[in-house]
């Protein structure tokens, strides 16, 4: 179980660098713990088709999703190249 800091009862300036310290630590321990949820989230297969009248309109689609968009007629998937992630076309 992880243990969180507490607040010191005094404040003086050597409390408040040591809280930035605390501070700075403890971001860079959740930084690092959503980037790991991320790729584990992104490493999953997508099972989401969607019928939108814009691919714009979807929120936060992840690569493999599919969906329809009535505006364009068309199958559109959301596929990574290279380093950028968009919709492309299906058909």
């Amino acid at each position: 179980m992880a243990r969180y800091p507490t607040l010191p009862f005094t404040i003086n300036a050597e409390t408040v660098e040591q809280m930035y310290r605390e501070i700075q630590r403890w971001s860079s321990v959740l930084v690092n713990d959503l980037d790991s949820r991320d790729m584990e989230i992104d490493s999953m297969p997508s099972t989401n088709i969607y019928r939108v009248v814009t691919v714009t309109s979807i929120g936060r689609p992840r690569k493999g999703d599919i969906a329809y968009s009535g505006s364009s007629g068309k199958f559109k998937g959301y596929v990574s190249n290279g380093s950028t992630t968009e919709w492309q076309d299906l058909n």
